[in-house]
């Protein structure tokens, strides 16, 4: 919109009627220039915990007042707010129609927030949970619609919070399960008082659920075990179960994080036959490098 990547963006879908808007912080009180932003809509607030380095995410809606404020203008009364102060982007999301009611604004913002934490990539800081409204049968289906569009937006824009953290299909957790194309192959990893599965996604390296962690930390550990630890202490049950799939940014950080030490990822990680994932990565790039000659 402004004739820089870095500037404010607009997004849509051909024979969609919703439009995406990405704002940085710094130009929300510049973008009154945008009539239709003052209608009613939907809003998400992006930045960083400085301290323990999560993503925030707050999810919110605004309905068009009678002072011309709508989305905009709600988004703008949080610049004072110290709560919100992480905040760096705003997304804004209207229909072209202006025809979301309080229902329907209701039911969207609470499908949105739940979606999110049931990724799990970011950490929600809503203070309560948004009222998922009362809509039919039909109008649910309608707006779900309307909310898989728009993830594809967001998700274009480089926020894909509500993408699932394991990108595969194949549930199966055995070492025999079949590879598919696309999907990478499962890894374990068996350590001192730890272990677990996971595989590399397109974001990172995941571990699935019921992980075991090392509770004592070696004295190699790098600070960002520790830091790990910390930044998950909700999905760490008290025997030091993992709770949920999460996401890594490497095999190193994920096998550090189970055994509580200073790993090499590439090594820890191994196929149930004992294949290290650095095994798996040569005998890709040999294929590749053969069938180039």
């Amino acid at each position: 919109m402004d004739g820089s990547p870095k500037g404010r963006i607009k997004c849509s879908l051909g024979n969609w009627v919703g439009k995406v808007y990405l704002v940085p912080r710094t130009e929300i009180t510049r973008s009154k220039d945008r009539p239709e932003l003052s209608q009613t809509g939907l809003y998400m607030l992006f930045g960083t915990d400085t301290e323990s380095g999560d993503e925030l995410l707050y999810v919110g809606q605004a309905r068009e007042r009678k002072n011309g404020n709508g989305v905009l203008g709600r988004v703008a009364e949080h610049l004072s707010d110290e709560k919100l102060d992480y905040f760096t982007h705003a997304i804004l999301i209207i229909d072209s129609d202006n025809s979301f009611g309080p229902t329907e604004i209701s039911y969207l913002e609470n499908a949105f927030y739940r979606q999110a934490i049931a990724a799990g990539r970011v950490r929600t800081v809503n203070g309560n949970d948004p009222s998922p409204g009362n809509v039919t049968e039909e109008k649910q289906a309608e707006l779900d619609e309307f909310i898989a569009n728009a993830k594809i937006l967001i998700g274009s824009l480089g926020y894909r919070v509500f993408d699932e953290v394991n990108d595969s299909t194949v549930t199966s957790h055995h070492s025999s399960e079949v590879a598919q194309p696309g999907i990478e192959p499962l890894l374990y990893l068996k350590a001192k008082s730890a272990s677990g599965s996971g595989r590399q996604t397109t974001d990172g390296f995941v571990v699935l659920a019921g992980a075991r962690l090392r509770k004592e930390f070696t004295d190699s550990a790098p600070d960002s075990v520790k830091k790990n630890r910390e930044r998950f202490t909700e999905r760490i049950s008290p025997d030091g179960q993992l709770l949920s799939d999460t996401l890594f940014s490497s095999p190193t950080a994920a096998s550090n994080f189970l055994t509580g030490s200073s790993t090499n990822g590439k090594l820890t990680w191994a196929t149930g036959e004992g294949s290290t994932l650095n095994d798996l990565e040569q005998a890709e790039l040999e294929t590749v490098t053969t069938s180039d000659l």
